[in-house]
């Protein structure tokens, strides 16, 4: 009957589905060394599983500390800043840059409009003036024949 229940636990500790009790009725069977022949097998598991359990390591175990990672956090934080602010500043004078260069592009674009519409004003004005001085010149000749049909007039009058 004692056999039967082992080979009961074995399959449940195989399937994990022991208990501590279970797990340790086992142990205390398979080290006591009245184990069948064809659980032979398993002693030698829960032999190997006894041994281990009374080892212990016994070196020191250094662990590094964690103030260098935190200063290394620091300083990359640090440099992260000088970065953005770098960029910040490259930023914006090339922001300023392109800001002049698209005033100088309206105020020459403007200038240009004014330059034209001068150049056309002083083309009408010397229009005006050519004509001006046409009508001077048919002036100069109207008192001219003005003059000549008085002094005509007059010694016709006489």
């Amino acid at each position: 009957m004692e056999l039967a229940n082992i080979e009961k636990l074995i399959e449940k500790y195989l399937e994990a589905e022991t208990s501590l009790q279970e797990e340790n009725i086992l142990r205390e069977y398979f080290t006591s060394g009245n184990v069948a022949p064809h659980l032979q097998d398993y002693a030698i598991m829960f032999g190997y599983f006894k041994q281990n359990q009374s080892e212990t390591f016994t070196k020191t175990i250094k662990l590094k500390p964690e103030i260098k990672r935190k200063k290394n956090f620091k300083w990359l934080s640090v440099a992260a800043s000088f970065a953005l602010l770098v960029s910040a500043y490259v930023g914006k004078v090339e922001y300023d840059k392109y800001q002049q260069r698209m005033y100088f592009a309206q105020v020459k674009e403007a200038l240009q409009k004014v330059s034209f519409h001068l150049n056309k004003g002083n083309d009408a004005l010397y229009a005006v003036s050519s004509n001006i001085n046409k009508g001077s010149e048919a002036m100069n000749s109207l008192k001219i024949y003005e003059n000549t049909g008085n002094t005509v007039l007059k010694q016709v009058n006489r």
